[in-house]
């Protein structure tokens, strides 16, 4: 009886070279540098604190000269940042929220599919999220990392702290309606929030956000939920708490250096001119760097002495613009994309206060 033929046992392949490419740096590597580095930096802080305590203590004399305008400097520097940090850590939480929590498709199902409404009902999104400007700028990253084009963002960011129940209390609550300041300041932040909107809808990205943002945007577009939602909200939080603290504390500190520097007075004596009121307020907004909640009782002093077509100059950049607000955009946009924003609303803002001073 024949046996059975056998087949062959097939020959196992040897398995393909492995093209050999060099490890990529570990993570945690460069996170103990970086939390070395700023372990150092926070040292040598202490260090000059404790040294300057040492000549304060036994030379009283050595910061005579100094004393006032260091004491002014800290002071507003830290008064801004008490004022600015719960609104930026709101922001944060509120941008997570949108992040993590909420169904991907739940904002767009709602919002209108005409560009020009689209962009209209997103400046009215600060009236569900009452946030300073401050907290904005996190929240506008999060709509743009769920999906918003810039323009779109752009639109809520520059619109929301001015269209917002609690800035419209409180200007109420200072100015009423006299001279048309409320209006002007909600009818202003308006337009001009469209008209950022409008322009920078007809480009895309390219040249607008930094790189590392747009990194940012591509990963989270084709992220998949992993880790559970508890774990991508700290991650989130501790991401946007690193690039927005550090801008907060450099602009606060900025902001309080030009108001030691920059004498008040000045600014007083130019109140009576239609242009130049305008162009001086400005720059007080710019400067001074004050939260929308609470600028309309600041700048309500200044009322018997300016015209109130700068009050709403004032009241219109301040939200949209200024010193801290420039550093916590430097985290989203390039320099080019911030030039081209102050140019743009400084020009408007300069156009509503002459128009309004002219007319009254």
């Amino acid at each position: 009886m024949s046996q059975p033929r056998r087949e062959p046992r097939a020959t196992k392949p040897s398995p393909p070279a492995v093209e050999t490419r060099p490890a990529p740096p570990e993570p945690a590597a460069g996170a103990r540098e970086l939390g070395w580095r700023r372990l150092n930096i926070l040292l040598a802080l202490a260090i000059v604190a404790l040294l300057g305590f040492a000549v304060r203590s036994l030379a009283p004399g050595a910061f005579a000269g100094l004393e006032g305008a260091a004491r002014d400097f800290f002071t507003l520097s830290i008064s801004v940042v008490i004022e600015s940090l719960p609104f930026v850590f709101l922001g944060i939480l509120v941008s997570v929220l949108v992040q993590v929590w909420l169904p991907p498709d739940v904002l767009y199902r709602r919002l209108p599919a005409n560009p020009v409404l689209r962009r209209l009902v997103l400046s009215f999104l600060g009236m569900l999220m009452p946030v300073c400007e401050c907290g904005n700028v996190p929240m506008a990253r999060g709509l743009m990392l769920k999906g918003l084009s810039v323009g779109e963002s752009m639109t809520f960011l520059f619109a929301a702290p001015i269209l917002n129940p609690v800035t419209i209390i409180t200007t109420h609550q200072a100015f009423g309606w006299d001279n048309g300041i409320l209006a002007g300041r909600l009818a202003g932040g308006l337009v001009i929030a469209n008209l950022v909107g409008w322009l920078y809808s007809r480009r895309g990205p390219a040249g607008v956000l930094k790189p590392s943002f747009e990194e940012a945007c591509a990963v989270e577009v084709g992220r998949h939920e992993s880790g559970g939602k508890v774990r991508r909200s700290l991650q989130l939080f501790s991401r946007e708490s690193n690039a927005m603290m550090p801008a907060l504390f450099a602009g606060s500190a900025l902001a309080g250096l030009i108001q030691v520097a920059v004498p008040r007075e000045v600014l007083v004596r130019l109140g009576s001119d239609p242009v130049w009121s305008v162009l001086a307020l400005m720059a007080l907004a710019f400067i001074i760097s004050i939260c929308s909640t609470v600028d309309a009782f600041f700048i309500l002093s200044f009322g018997a002495t300016f015209l109130p077509g700068s009050i709403v100059a004032f009241l219109v950049l301040g939200p949209m613009l200024d010193v801290k607000m420039l550093a916590l955009l430097r985290t989203t946009f390039t320099a080019g994309t911030l030039l081209r924003l102050v140019l743009v609303i400084g020009t408007c803002s300069a156009v509503l206060g002459v128009v309004m001073n002219l007319a009254g």
